[in-house]
């Protein structure tokens, strides 16, 4: 019997995004999955399709990667054009519940989530802890 390993906020963020499937089958559900996952401000969030699309590459690039050898590296190269495009910054005193040092340094509302996502997989990255998470 194996013990059950806890994530962290960043891989339990990372883990949510990548198995998200269906959950993002449109702007509405987007919108859903930032709030409930405290990627965006409470209110009203313009998403437009091509926000809807850069979520889903990320989403795709991040779930072949997680499958190493096995994954796409086509998908990953897109996800990867996806982070390219993010700003993020380091943190001096990062936010109490924040998943990563990292934060958003980009105005829009739906790219200040994708880049706390862009933080989460960095933290996970760092730690080592992208080995445990399953597509």
């Amino acid at each position: 019997m194996s013990t059950p390993t806890q994530h962290s906020t960043a891989a339990a963020l990372v883990s949510d995004f990548v198995t998200s499937g269906e959950a993002l089958g449109d702007r509405a559900d987007l919108a859903r999955f930032m709030r409930e996952h405290g990627l965006v401000t409470e209110g009203a969030i313009p998403i437009t399709l091509a926000d809807l699309d850069e979520a889903v590459t990320l989403r795709e690039g991040l779930r072949e990667a997680l499958r190493g050898p096995d994954g796409d590296p086509e998908a990953v190269a897109r996800g990867q054009k996806v982070l390219d495009g993010l700003r993020v910054t380091v943190r001096i005193t990062p936010e109490p519940e924040a998943a990563s040092v990292l934060a958003p340094a980009v105005v829009d509302e739906v790219r200040r989530g994708l880049a706390r996502v862009a933080g989460a997989w960095a933290t996970v990255l760092a730690t080592g802890e992208w080995r445990t998470l399953r597509p």
